[in-house]
């Protein structure tokens, strides 16, 4: 393969004044990335570092399932922007990017309004000298009628935590009311069998046990609860290799989970999920995890490229293909895999190791030397089944080849991700604490959010 270039040497930032980054979008590479980038240059006096970030407080988007199903508790592992930027370095600034003016290098951004309709902040205008876009990806409901009105997508904790104030609702009403249960009663349809909607339909089986054994006697969950994983593809988990679905498929059928391949879901409504085989799946409450898509927005940003699904292109330096100003970490850009057919997958580690590296780039781009590329290194996929196991496989120069995992081995890989991007945010100190802590208190509180 052909060295991939270097981009041409970047001009040295004017003596006037400090070079301005701002970086659109919280998730788990934008905030990574101004943490760091606060450590390094903001405390130091060498540059200007902005986060802009309509949410409040971060989390991990990986562990949403978790919070669906209730097993864990948001505001223990939820990150404050405010306080974070100001130990680190940044500043962070509430609102949603609504346009970009790339000849003044302006961001613009929309007001904020509280949940009474009161301006919080006015919109605004954000000056840069390098845009860092982070925004993430958002569910793509393929134009299925009925998905917006009556399933709901993991895309945000609050999403998450409203999933389970119905989940908590359905099992107290089923249990209080006089008359038997209807058929859509406590039926779950969780819509895309990747990752997210695999780990989901594992945690809700352990997670709705719990919670009807907190004196909910009267619905027996091996009878009144049934939980549909429904996939369009042949088999769970198309984008992981063969044997993990496999072995995912077998420990869920084993838990009583109904897992539906080859049925493609045209239609959802009040009463459950429209099969195209004419099938009518009755459900309660429905997840739609079946796709994801970079923001809508981005597609008319200021003339940049983007592809089919709304993502940013961009080179091997992770700058946009038609500014060299702006850049696109994590889901919302499309980077090509050096050495691969195709772009990088949307994966949590891929926005990890983008920020570190634009870390070390952007600090050559101050000193007005050239950029290097980035090359992703695959450390593999693992799928969390809750307290029942975990599967997956580890690759590439972490074990030197392909290495099959499975049991206690995996769930201490699968953690270790988190707690990674834990360490990037705090530090080690703080995250071994904070682990430390939350390990005593669980004795005290109950194994499943009851609210």
């Amino acid at each position: 393969m052909a060295a991939v270039p270097h981009s041409p040497p970047q001009a040295p930032i004017p003596p006037t004044g400090l070079h301005r980054i701002v970086i659109v979008g919280g998730g788990a590479g934008g905030l990574e990335l101004a943490t760091r980038l606060g450590d390094t240059l903001g405390k130091q006096g060498l540059a200007h570092v902005t986060l802009i970030e309509k949410a409040r407080s971060h989390f991990w988007k990986p562990h949403l399932h978790e919070i669906a199903a209730g097993s864990m508790d948001l505001h223990a592992h939820a990150t404050d922007y405010l306080a974070q930027s100001h130990w680190h370095g940044f500043r962070y600034r509430v609102g949603e990017m609504v346009g970009l003016d790339r000849a003044q290098r302006l961001v613009h951004v929309g007001p904020v309004l509280d949940e009474d309709g009161v301006a919080v902040t006015p919109a605004y205008t954000r000056g840069y000298d390098t845009l860092v876009m982070a925004v993430g990806s958002q569910t793509n409901d393929f134009g299925t009628p009925g998905v917006a009105e009556h399933a709901i997508a993991l895309e945000t904790p609050a999403e998450a935590e409203r999933f389970h104030r119905r989940l908590v609702n359905a099992c107290l009403r089923a249990h209080m009311q006089a008359g038997p249960l209807t058929p859509r009663q406590l039926q779950v349809a969780i819509i895309g069998a990747g990752a997210t909607g695999v780990e989901l339909a594992a945690e809700l089986h352990k997670a709705t046990r719990t919670l009807v054994s907190y004196n909910l006697e009267r619905i027996d969950p091996e009878r009144d609860i049934r939980l549909n994983l429904i996939e369009a593809g042949p088999r769970i988990l198309p984008a992981l290799p063969e044997r993990i679905a496999a072995s995912a498929t077998r420990l869920l059928e084993g838990l009583g989970v109904r897992v539906r391949t080859g049925a493609r879901v045209t239609a959802v409504d009040a009463e459950g999920v429209q099969l195209a085989s004419g099938e009518h799946i009755p459900a309660e409450l429905v997840v739609w995890a079946a796709g994801v898509q970079a923001p809508a927005f981005l597609r008319d940003l200021a003339g940049l490229e983007t592809n089919r699904l709304h993502q940013l292109v961009v080179t091997p330096t992770l700058q946009t293909t038609r500014d060299e100003n702006i850049f696109a970490i994590g889901d919302c850009g499309a980077a090509p895999w050096l050495g691969h057919t195709g772009n990088v997958p949307p994966r949590a580690q891929a926005a990890h190791q983008q920020a570190s590296h634009l870390v070390k780039q952007l600090r050559r781009r101050l000193r007005g030397q050239p950029l290097q590329p980035w090359r992703y290194r695959d450390f593999g996929s693992l799928v969390s089944l809750g307290e029942y196991s975990t599967v997956g496989n580890l690759m590439g120069a972490l074990v030197g080849g392909n290495l099959w995992v499975e049991g206690l081995f995996a769930r201490t890989m699968y953690l270790s991700l988190y707690k990674m991007h834990q360490v990037a945010l705090h530090g080690w100190w703080k995250t071994a604490l904070g682990s430390a802590s939350r390990l005593l208190t669980r004795s005290t509180e109950p194994r499943v959010k009851l609210h």
